[in-house]
């Protein structure tokens, strides 16, 4: 369909493959995390430009995610992250996904449902997050002797760290537990070939925790998973987020502007509107973020509404066409992922999922 708002985002797949060498182990491999529509940047596209960048493995969260890579001609493992829903276990099994297991429930769904066929699976273990998993770790190795009675081949264990971005004392904690973890399911004479513990900031941050695989989400974005992470290994944003100014006009001090009046204009000034707002993934709490128009950072002015914002562009004349940059570079100013999401008091693992459907993906690189 041919679209006429001048709104979208453009994702540089040499930035992606760039993140993906630098993040990938001089030892093990990388599963390049492409869940929610790779973070917003496009699944498909993302994890060929991370293979090409030497990714062999991709991780989602969904047996839909997993499918729609395989339709897209993604053949390496794909792992979803969480069990699979009651009903998907056929599906799953036909598409060559590889599915995660933590229950008594799930298994005996995937063991009939594989009917004898000595499919892989990957375990795994609650260390402390507490979201899913096999909990208590100790009781790891009787889950893992069901696993492999029932036929199946436990190819991998695994976990998740709740706070490696900034605990490194609970992060060494978890992989602790998990190392003991799998030194009990050995003793089993049972042997995962895969480990994997680590996501981005413990890809970063603990060497240690690198095991077999390392899971980067974010990072692979070219985001730092916090603030001041991952800055010397030079890793490269893969998306800017544009629109175009369609109006403009001049207002006097003392205006107030959009939903409510909330902004108050304390001299004359020039006012741009731009076609974008909350319905495209801008959070309606980014009022007063800075955007780049001709150059510089403007504010926000007033609440973002669904489809539109304003902005406060002061002395600066903005003509209808103008480029406006949300997350991107003008000139010799750049606006990151982290800066509208502190304007706006959240993440920017949200702020990059949540961009709208509304707005066109143009891969370039």
């Amino acid at each position: 369909m041919t679209r006429y708002r001048p709104t979208w985002a453009e994702i540089d797949l040499g930035a992606i493959r760039h993140n993906a060498g630098v993040l990938r182990p001089a030892e093990g491999a990388l599963m390049a995390v492409v869940k929610a529509d790779g973070y917003g940047h496009g699944a498909a596209a993302v994890a060929g430009a991370a293979l090409a960048g030497g990714a062999t493995w991709v991780g989602v969260a969904l047996v839909e995610e997993g499918m729609s890579l395989r339709d897209a001609g993604i053949d390496v493992p794909i792992l979803v992250t969480s069990e699979l829903p009651p009903g998907a276990e056929a599906i799953a099994i036909a598409a060559r996904l590889t599915p995660v297991l933590y229950s008594d429930g799930g298994l005996e769904r995937l063991a009939a449902a594989a009917r004898g066929s000595s499919i892989a699976v990957h375990v795994k273990v609650d260390t402390g997050m507490h979201r899913v998993g096999v909990w208590p770790p100790e009781a790891t190795p009787d889950f893992v002797r069901r696993v492999a009675a029932a036929g199946l081949d436990v190819e991998g264990l695994w976990t998740h760290f709740a706070s490696s971005e900034e605990d490194a004392a609970t992060t060494v904690a978890q992989l602790d537990r998990f190392l003991a973890t799998v030194d009990a399911v050995r003793a089993t004479g049972i042997e995962p070939r895969l480990l994997h513990a680590a996501n981005s900031a413990a890809t970063i941050l603990h060497p240690s925790s690198r095991l077999d695989i390392v899971r980067p989400g974010i990072a692979l974005y070219g985001i730092a998973p916090a603030r001041g992470i991952g800055g010397d290994l030079g890793l490269r944003p893969a998306l800017a987020w544009r629109s175009r100014v369609s109006f403009a006009k001049r207002l006097a001090a003392g205006e107030r502007l959009s939903y409510n009046h909330r902004y108050h204009l304390e001299r004359d000034a020039w006012v741009a509107t731009v076609p974008v707002g909350y319905a495209d993934g801008l959070p309606r709490a980014a009022t007063g973020a800075p955007v780049l128009l001709g150059g510089a950072r403007r504010p926000i002015a007033g609440n973002v509404t669904m489809d539109q914002i304003l902005v406060d562009c002061g002395e600066h004349e903005p003509a209808t066409g103008d480029e406006v940059t949300l997350i991107g570079t003008q000139g010799d100013v750049t606006i990151g992922a982290w800066d509208l999401a502190d304007a706006a008091g959240t993440i920017p693992y949200e702020i990059v999922a949540r961009l709208g459907v509304r707005v066109d993906r143009e891969h370039v690189g």
